[in-house]
């Protein structure tokens, strides 16, 4: 009879063809989806030529998914020679899933790009582990592979993803498979609901702050539990997103409604399964919280186990703000942050970077109640209504926020050109996952990694702050990211 199993055991028994595995064995699993980006793509390009030949056929052409985001917004000819790369590779084989930055010019000396000027007319998407779930390539029971660590984002819909090199890469590209060793698993629970004043960034640095930097190195993290039910499904992402900063091989969440109802709408396959836990599935490590319990967070510099109360940390006098990244740039995520902006004006240089077109776009036309945006004559001159008539977009700008497009920007650091990059020794409070030295810019800057709501607060004094202050009833968003 086959041992009770964790999803990720399950979903690598299925992807082995055989009836169950243990943590420690090595499979051999099919792959579902292949995800590569500008900055590994054109590596993993080259190691698939090199081994399978120049024109060697990738193993299934809709499996493949390629998407140009890290730096894309630069006039550094570097950046746009891996575009064309992408863009060589497409055509020659004919990749039906290549979202490309129809905007950017590759040509030797073309300079900084001029972004698309309306975010729904154009091929480009943003962050990719943002538009991997919009474009319908994230479902439950499937392995996802990508040349990028925060691949494990999409582990929010039930699928197992995580990052792999590319020389992993290339191969998975030739062949369709991948070998690998199942990981053991880690149980988190979160016991009760979701508080108004914490998102799951907040869950997710004190898991990191509990198991440290390296404590789930090649394990299953699970998130499980009432509060995680509670999470919106883009709040999810956020927990799974991190898992890599703890080491984590992959993050997965139990499928519900909230994941069956995006999932439907938006798969391009019809072909997956949801897997499920099973009882008496065994776990190497086991921890719970309560919600209520929780206090907002923020990890210090240099390292996102660093973690302390935000509270604690009013006393640090903050440079810059920075909202966005796969982590901070959801619509949810931009919702949380308008509402506490709403009607003040940022105390420091705040910049804002949508994580995807479609969340550029969803900030222009809803509201800071997550509906679609009421003309002013629909509503009267209360305050309440004046959320009813004001786009998350605009609220952001109007209280003095930098806006940039839809892109990986300063998260990754970058060329000097790059939107929001820290190109001194600054401090910044930062929804993005990392804070390592030079993460984000010069290698001297700090970086304080925060929620939403932390980072809104924050800018509106100059210092770190618990978003409590400014936060006393839940934050509606609405159909934001439910479909």
């Amino acid at each position: 009879m086959p041992r009770p199993m964790t999803m990720t055991e399950r979903i690598f028994a299925n992807h082995a063809k055989q009836a169950d595995c243990a943590p420690g064995d090595n499979l051999w699993l099919d792959v579902d989806i292949l995800m590569t980006h500008d900055v590994c793509g054109p590596g993993t390009i080259g190691i698939f030529k090199k081994e399978f030949g120049n024109n060697a056929e990738p193993w299934d052409k809709e499996r493949v998914v390629i998407i140009p985001d890290h730096y894309v917004f630069t006039a550094d000819g570097k950046c746009h020679r891996n575009v064309q790369i992408l863009r060589d590779f497409v055509a020659q084989h004919n990749l039906k899933y290549y979202y490309d930055p129809d905007f950017l010019d590759t040509d030797e000396g073309s300079g900084f790009p001029n972004p698309y000027r309306d975010p729904t007319k154009t091929n480009y998407k943003g962050v990719c582990h943002k538009a991997l779930p919009e474009e319908g390539h994230c479902r439950p029971g499937e392995i996802m592979l990508g040349t990028d660590s925060h691949t494990c984002t999409a582990g929010a819909f039930g699928q197992f993803a995580t990052g792999v090199g590319n020389t992993d890469a290339a191969f998975t590209l030739g062949t369709g498979k991948t070998w690998m060793k199942v990981p053991p698993t880690m149980k988190f629970t979160f016991n009760g609901t979701i508080p108004p004043y914490l998102t799951a960034k907040d869950l997710i640095l004190a898991v990191i702050g509990q198991i440290g930097f390296a404590g789930a190195t090649y394990k299953a993290m699970y998130f499980h539990g009432e509060g995680i039910n509670s999470l919106t499904l883009e709040d999810r992402m956020t927990l799974t997103n991190m898992a890599i900063e703890a080491g984590g091989k992959n993050g997965i969440c139990d499928v519900d409604e909230k994941t069956l109802a995006y999932v439907n709408a938006r798969s391009n396959r019809d072909d997956w399964e949801v897997v499920e836990e099973d009882d008496g599935a065994e776990y190497c490590y086991e921890f719970a919280w309560d919600l209520g319990t929780l206090e907002p967070l923020v990890a210090k510099p240099h390292s996102p186990d660093n973690k302390d109360l935000a509270r604690n940390c009013s006393d640090i006098k903050l440079d810059q703000a920075y909202i966005g990244s796969c982590t901070g740039g959801k619509i949810t995520d931009m919702i949380f942050a308008a509402n506490i902006l709403f009607g003040h004006e940022v105390k420091i240089p705040t910049f804002v970077v949508p994580g995807s077109t479609e969340v550029h776009a969803d900030m222009l036309s809803l509201n800071l109640y997550g509906e679609p945006l009421q003309s002013p004559g629909s509503a009267s001159g209360a305050t309440a209504d004046k959320k009813a008539t004001t786009s998350v977009y605009a609220a952001l700008e109007n209280a003095g926020c930098k806006m940039g497009p839809a892109s990986c920007a300063a998260c990754l650091g970058g060329p000097v050109d790059t939107f929001g990059r820290l190109n001194e020794p600054k401090l910044c409070i930062s929804t993005t996952n990392r804070n390592f030295p030079g993460r984000m810019g010069h290698k001297e800057a700090g970086v304080f990694l925060a929620s939403p709501l932390t980072a809104a607060a924050s800018a509106l004094t100059g210092h770190v702050t618990d978003p409590r202050e400014y936060v006393t009833e839940p934050i509606a968003t609405g159909m934001a990211g439910v479909v």
